[in-house]
């Protein structure tokens, strides 16, 4: 079984300014807390929200303007953004297609059920359940930056 460890890049303000250049790309983003971190029943994490964009007319600055702006329908993510300043990062479909042979709805799930396995519950924003994709006999392992999330002592 092939493992690939992933990675998260620098964390961007969630504000327009760094949410607009991200047209046309596609892929799975992570929004999270810039100081608090969320009581989860197994440790604590910033993160707060996982999404996708699995088309470039829906890309992840799209998707991302919409959960900025409340046009997404998450009150949760507005709600933290009126507490506190929120910061997001992302991975690009395109830098992982060569490896990951399956949709980026997918990817996503993947990631929401390996945040389940180490926090054991769903980021507190995303509402979504019944994924199958760690179900499947995938042939390749990924190894997730979850302490990217967490606040270092």
């Amino acid at each position: 079984m092939k493992t690939i460890r992933i990675f998260f890049d620098e964390p961007k303000a969630f504000e327009l300014g760094n949410i607009k250049p991200l047209a046309g790309i596609m892929g799975v983003y992570f929004i999270f807390l810039t100081k608090t971190e969320i009581q989860y029943p197994f440790k604590k994490s910033r993160l707060i929200y996982i999404g996708m964009s699995e088309k470039r007319t829906n890309s992840i600055g799209k998707r991302l303007s919409g959960h900025y702006d409340g046009t997404s329908g998450n009150p949760g993510l507005v709600n933290y953004r009126k507490v506190e300043s929120l910061y997001f990062t992302y991975i690009n479909f395109e830098m992982l297609k060569n490896t990951w042979q399956y949709r980026v709805e997918d990817l996503e799930s993947y990631f929401i059920l390996d945040f389940v396995k180490h926090y054991g519950v769903y980021p507190i924003c995303n509402n979504k359940t019944g994924f199958e994709i760690l179900k499947n006999e995938l042939g390749i392992t990924l190894e997730i930056d979850w302490p990217y999330f967490e606040t270092k002592e």
